[in-house]
């Protein structure tokens, strides 16, 4: 049975994985346009090998840049909140220092930080690429 998954944020789509391809195509395009022979082994290395690099990039942020959100647990990146533990939503200042959810010293480029206040007075930053969707759905969960 799965839960319900209340917000989401997947870190990166596959599409990236396209743009090696498409410019090895583009390379071997202009190359047969050009006087002179066509070199069509090396353009599909080209485009194989800039396809690899994308996918693990795509590959990197999709294990380390996602948010998930369910009535039980915050995942963000590597790391797993639950619910429970977390006393406040709004009305949280940010403190110099205070730990950043997922394994990363500052919250992901792109994104916006929602600080949290847990249980033992701890105060810790989630992020989200829509901080408002994230920091309003949460608030509807801690204050049930």
């Amino acid at each position: 049975m799965t839960e319900l998954v209340l917000y989401s944020e997947r870190g990166s789509s596959w599409w990236p994985v396209l743009w090696g391809p498409v410019f090895a195509l583009l390379g071997f395009g202009v190359e047969a346009l050009a006087p002179g022979s066509v070199n069509a082994a090396a353009w599909l290395l080209v485009g194989g090998v800039l396809a690899a690099a994308a996918a693990t990039w795509v590959y990197g942020r999709r294990r380390l840049v996602s948010v998930r959100l369910t009535p039980a647990a915050l995942v963000q990146g590597r790391e797993e909140l639950a619910v429970s533990r977390i006393a406040a939503v709004t009305e949280v200042g940010t403190p110099v220092g205070a730990r950043v959810l997922g394994g990363s010293w500052t919250i992901p480029k792109g994104t916006g930080e929602v600080p949290l206040r847990l249980e033992p007075d701890e105060v810790v930053l989630a992020w989200a690429k829509d901080p408002e969707a994230l920091s309003a759905a949460l608030a509807r969960l801690v204050e049930e």
